[in-house]
Parts: structure tokens; sequence; C-alpha cells
């Protein structure tokens, strides 16, 4: 490798390996639940995400629940015999998504939600080594308008599960920086 070629190289493998490190040492935290917000949005795929997410609602955080991502199969009275949670509130104050598949469907489901009730702020529920990737496709889909407050449920990770998620993240913002 050239001298220039290598310095360039070196430069970038410092950019990775600090963008990680930012990335680890910024790891999202649950909230405290005396902040409210319009909603709660609830991603699933991850253990205490939905538990989380009736906690805040039981609460009083939030007006109203979106469960993105709910299996087609799935029914209210199955969430709320997991969760401990009054059926009562599942038929009031939470909504079941079932298109999201992936965090990026997760993202234009809550976009869609969140326009049709007109909520200008959002809890967001996932596992804090999620929480990078669900704050960037929700804010291409939501704009600046919607305030997003992160509440992350921690998560024991492998460092490979750990490096895989941040490699999502990355290529993520990387299309989205150039128009994708």
């Amino acid at each position: 490798m050239s001298g220039i070629a290598g310095r360039i190289f070196g430069v970038l493998v410092l950019f990775v390996v600090a963008d990680f490190l930012w990335f680890f040492a910024t790891l999202p935290q649950p909230v405290a639940l005396d902040r409210r917000t319009d909603a709660v949005v609830v991603l699933t795929g991850g253990p205490g995400r939905l538990a989380r997410g009736v906690v805040a609602l039981e609460a009083k955080s939030a007006r109203r629940m979106l469960v993105s991502g709910v299996d087609t199969t799935v029914r209210p009275s199955e969430l709320a015999a997991q969760t401990g949670a009054s059926p009562d509130l599942y038929a009031c104050c939470i909504d079941l998504g079932r298109e999201a598949t992936n965090t990026r469907s997760n993202a234009k489901e809550t976009a869609a939600w969140v326009r049709k009730h007109h909520y200008r702020s959002v809890r967001v529920i996932t596992s804090s080594d999620h929480m990078a990737r669900a704050r960037l496709e929700l804010r291409a889909e939501l704009g600046p308008d919607v305030d997003l407050l992160p509440d992350a449920v921690p998560r024991e990770r492998s460092l490979r599960k750990f490096t895989q998620e941040y490699g999502k993240y990355s290529l993520r913002r990387a299309a989205l920086f150039v128009g994708g």
C-alpha cells in the first residue's frame, strides 16, 4: 500500500473504531416514567419490550401504544396474559401493527400510525443495542417534527451480535446519507 493510500486506510480504520466505541458508549438506558409523550411505540423482537411498554402506558406516560411487528396469528388476549395487563387496556389503548417484518417496516408502520393520530412525541421502546438503528429509521420516516424519546430495554449481547447490530446500523446510516 502506498504512503497516501496507507494513511487514508489508517484514518478510515480509526474512524470506524472510534465510531464503534461511541456506539457502544452511548447505548441508551430506560427512561423515567414521569417523562410523558403522546404515545408509546414498542418494536417487537426481544424480551422485555412489550412489558416495558405496558408499564409506561399503565403509568400514564402516554395515552396510547402501538406494538409494531405483531404476528398475524397473535391475539390481544394472548399479549394481555403474557404481560399481566388488563384486557381492557388492550381494548382501549393498544394497537397491534401487523405489517412490519423488520426495522425499516417498523418505521413505516409507526409513521403511518403517528400521522393518523397526529402525535407530536413518541416514546420508542426497543433493546438498547437496536435503538440507534430504530431511531435512524424512525427519524427518516417521521422527519424532525416528531420528538422521539428512546426508552431502551437493556440486553446482554455477545460481542459478535453487538458488532452485527453496529454493522447494520452503519450500513443503513451510509445508505440514508447517500439517499437510499
